[in-house]
């Protein structure tokens, strides 16, 4: 499975932006998605995930972007999106989405590269 993610850019304090991230490949095989976030000198962040079993999601965030952001998965263009609202500066970060087989374990087999977010105060 490869994944592409995009969407990153520089908002203002208080702005959104959308962040998608394109699977391709077996993605037959993927049961969750995930969006994760990364700062110099910081370890990764989980920020979002959506997990699936047929047309049921499981959905998460982190406490510090709970009500602020929302994942979302479209299956016909095997993608998953998150929309960021209500910006904060200590939002930048280089976003990575990832992807998994599970349903039960909290695991990633799968990494895109990541796509740069930066807010200006």
């Amino acid at each position: 499975v490869q994944l592409q993610a995009s969407g990153g850019g520089l908002a203002q304090a208080g702005g959104s932006l959308r962040l998608s991230c394109s699977a391709s490949g077996r993605t037959f095989t993927t049961r969750r998605m995930g969006w994760f976030r990364r700062t110099p000198g910081k370890e990764r962040e989980f920020v979002a995930r959506i997990i699936w079993i047929g047309s049921t999601s499981t959905i998460s965030y982190a406490d510090s972007v709970k009500n602020r952001f929302t994942i979302s998965r479209d299956n016909s263009k095997n993608t998953v999106y998150l929309q960021m609202n209500s910006l904060k500066p200590e939002d930048t970060a280089v976003y990575i989405c990832a992807a998994g087989e599970s349903y039960t374990y909290d695991q990633y087999d799968y990494w895109g590269q990541g796509t740069l977010v930066t807010v200006s105060s």
